[in-house]
């Protein structure tokens, strides 16, 4: 295959292009880890929303998956996937599409962490007779939801489902503010904890005689750096597909590992103020501004050559439908390295938030100079 296909330069800019090599190449790595270490990846499907895209990740239609709206669940399930976590705390009136899956044979769980949404689950369950597949989620680090493993409430909340219209099938935990650590160490203690909580939880819930079999825990970051997964059921990541910069800010990936960007053309200069205009604003990037707080801030994105290397120069500002690449004083690089109508490749801060932004992907396919085309699931 030759270093940049002609379809690269000839299709309308900008898209975000997937590396199908460092794809194949980031689950490999994390599914071989965690294959190692006992466990099974549940795999977060959120960053794609694209059922081409999780072919790579799920090897059978029995195979554990997870989603972040119902949309997504609706989407895999017409597929021929059967084994969904919904991973997003249940609201009341979405419990009749749960259990429309529910009825097609989806084992679909649902996640919660409040007595209003358990009292919500069985009186649903009581007045349409259907059985839920319930997780209740753990606090494992004072991080967004979730109920702590020691709190009182969990113990209600499980007594509250099981046998009422509803199975406890499974504990969840997420160690969200391990996307603020800046180094390894600090990583594998949020892992211990993420481990520690649950298993916590677990061993108080089942001390009440709820069997509660599945302990899920997981975040990209904890993913990569857990070094014991003994009792835990499956791991659940989802950039680690594609990674970003803010997951190369928290040290779990390199810049050469990311395998999300955004093609786009260079339309301009100014070159009194060393500016460079490309057709890629914050509505192909997004507004997110994931490393504005970490070690490297990287504005909008960083910019690569069409080969996918970085310049080390970054897309600093964006309009809506376009953006401005200020070199810095000193670079060795200057507006007349980026001719009108070439094009350069952007890593994204948030791949989920960027890849957001776009209906079609387009995959550099690692054994074809051919383009492929993946589609996304759109919609909650």
């Amino acid at each position: 295959m030759k270093l940049t296909p002609d379809w690269l330069h000839q299709l309308e800019t900008p898209f975000l292009l997937i590396d199908e090599a460092r794809y194949q190449r980031n689950i490999d790595r994390l599914y071989q880890r965690v294959t190692n270490l006992g466990s099974v990846v549940r795999p977060h499907l959120k960053t794609l929303r694209s059922v081409a895209a999780a072919s790579y990740l799920l090897k059978d239609h029995e195979h554990p998956a997870t989603v972040s709206t119902l949309a997504e669940a609706e989407g895999f399930a017409a597929a021929g996937y059967r084994n969904l976590l919904y991973a997003v705390g249940i609201a009341p009136h979405k419990l009749p599409r749960v259990a429309r899956l529910m009825q097609q044979g989806v084992d679909l769980h649902i996640l919660l962490d409040t007595p209003e949404q358990a009292q919500a689950v069985t009186e649903f369950a009581r007045q349409h007779d259907v059985i839920f597949s319930v997780f209740i989620e753990i606090d494992c680090d004072g991080h967004r939801g979730g109920i702590p493993p020691e709190s009182e409430v969990l113990l209600q909340i499980a007594q509250q489902l099981e046998g009422k219209g509803a199975v406890v099938r499974g504990l969840l935990a997420h160690a969200g503010e391990s996307y603020n650590c800046r180094s390894e160490e600090a990583i594998r203690a949020a892992a211990r904890n993420e481990c520690d909580a649950i298993h916590l939880a677990a061993r108080r819930v089942r001390e009440t005689g709820i069997a509660c079999p599945i302990l899920s825990i997981g975040a990209t970051p904890t993913a990569h750096y857990a070094e014991e997964l003994e009792g835990i059921s499956e791991v659940r990541a989802g950039v680690f597909t594609t990674f970003d910069l803010v997951m190369h800010n928290v040290g779990v990936c390199q810049k050469q590992d990311i395998a999300l960007s955004v093609v786009s053309t260079v339309i301009g200069h100014n070159a009194e103020k060393n500016w460079v205009f490309v057709d890629a604003g914050w509505m192909a990037m997004s507004r997110d501004r994931g490393t504005a707080a970490g070690p490297v801030d990287y504005g909008y994105g960083l910019v690569c050559d069409m080969q996918g290397n970085p310049l080390d120069v970054c897309l600093n500002t964006t309009n809506q439908e376009h953006g401005i690449i200020a070199l810095p004083a000193g670079s060795s690089l200057s507006v007349q390295d980026f001719p009108v109508g070439s094009r350069v490749r952007i890593l994204p801060n948030h791949a989920c938030a960027t890849a957001a932004m776009h209906q079609q992907y387009q995959v550099l396919q690692a054994e074809d100079d051919q383009p492929l085309s993946w589609s996304r699931i759109i919609g909650w």
